[in-house]
């Protein structure tokens, strides 16, 4: 681990929240293409049978009219359709199409032409209504064994058999994860945006909890203040005193309001800690509902602090593939302290000396009555940071 500040990891996240969506601009669409065009591969034997020269020269130019229309209509529909909802009659009009075209070119010009009944199958899959796709699909097949029985090349047909069920099938699987994505996602947004909403709610009652009275008893003795000053000012200088008073430990309510508010907790950075290590593919352990009792909140802050540099050091730079978050009660001699130790298997630090973010780490802790041990381990890096517990804190195996 080196120092440095945290990243928030949201363009990952982003990188990896495109499924399910249209293209929205060229990287997309070529990410798209990219997934669609290897599949061609099953075109290969329909080409090789009219490159062959094993037809008449009316019979090859209608077969390669007939295969560059079913691949367009394919392309076409099939593109078109990743991430989107049916249609319509457009899509049921062009798989019709396709029907027509793989029966046509498959009983006139040999087996040769099965692949395309797997065209056909990925097609139903994608773009149908499910509960139409799923009666389709085995038709789809079906219609594959007949053209085999009546070419007289059954054996071809069979090859393919599995292909053309099993493939339709895993396309509606994938529609149904993509359906599946989109939801959570919107699910996901939803969340965020009633806690958003209920924070402002919180946050206007605790302001309105420690200033409502404040004000109000401000505004009352401004009054009386006023009233008092012609013929009572010792009497008014008084409640100007009081007005002084009143207003000081509204503020002092107020910024220890906002300092709670932006004091980072424990359990909520082990959680985003479980999310960071995931998204980077680094191996985690990290402790779930871990019990603070007793943990003075600026020691948790401190802790807190320490476990988001920490990990922002093993998802940036260690280069690690397995990450160990542990959080402990100790018996020291000191006294109980609730101990947090980060340990990768990464390249380590630089090995210079500690950084800006160590530093700052250490004052930190020092700060809450804590220390902060940091160096090179026998796998990787290793950050432990310790902070008193409460007095009268029973100390146990773990936290």
């Amino acid at each position: 681990m080196t120092e440095d500040p945290r990243p928030d990891g949201e363009a990952s996240a982003d990188r990896l929240d495109g499924t399910g969506r249209p293209p929205r601009d060229r990287g997309a669409t070529l990410r798209k293409l990219m997934w669609v065009l290897p599949w061609l591969v099953f075109l290969a034997s329909p080409a090789n049978d009219l490159a062959s020269g094993h037809h008449t020269t009316g019979a090859t130019a209608a077969g390669w009219a007939g295969l560059t229309a079913f691949v367009a209509i394919y392309l076409v529909t099939v593109f078109r359709s990743i991430g989107r909802p049916f249609l319509g009659w457009s899509v049921t009009v062009a798989v019709v199409v396709e029907w027509t075209l793989a029966i046509v070119l498959a009983c006139t010009l040999g087996g040769s032409w099965f692949g395309l009944f797997v065209y056909l199958s990925v097609m139903c899959g994608v773009t149908l209504p499910l509960r139409v796709a799923y009666w389709t699909i085995p038709l789809t097949t079906a219609a594959m064994m007949l053209a085999g029985w009546y070419v007289h090349d059954v054996a071809e047909a069979w090859g393919l058999f599995l292909a053309v069920l099993m493939v339709g099938y895993a396309m509606t699987g994938v529609r149904r994860l993509v359906a599946t994505t989109v939801e959570l996602r919107k699910a996901r947004a939803t969340v965020a945006h009633l806690a958003a909403n209920e924070e402002r709610l919180r946050l206007a009652r605790d302001l309105h909890d420690l200033l409502g009275h404040s004000l109000s008893l401000i505004t009352l003795k401004s009054e009386l203040a006023g009233r008092m000053l012609p013929d009572h000012p010792d009497k008014a200088a008084q409640q100007v005193l009081d007005i002084e008073q009143v207003s000081r430990q509204a503020l002092v309510d107020v910024r220890e309001a906002v300092t709670g508010y932006r004091r980072p907790r424990l359990a909520a950075e082990l959680a985003g800690a479980q999310v960071a290590l995931t998204a980077a593919a680094v191996t985690a352990e990290v402790p779930a509902d871990p019990d603070l009792t007793g943990v003075p909140d600026e020691g948790e802050a401190a802790l807190a602090w320490a476990l988001r540099e920490a990990i922002t050091n093993v998802v940036r730079h260690s280069g690690a593939s397995a990450c160990t978050v542990e959080l402990l009660r100790r018996q020291t001699l000191d006294g109980p302290v609730l101990e947090l130790a980060v340990e990768d298997n990464g390249s380590g630090g630089s090995g210079k000396g500690p950084g800006n973010g160590l530093t700052g780490l250490t004052e930190r802790l020092e700060k809450a009555g804590g220390t902060l041990e940091a160096g090179r381990a026998k796998r990787g890096f290793r950050l432990v940071a310790r902070v008193p517990l409460g007095s009268g804190v029973a100390v146990g195996s773990g936290a």
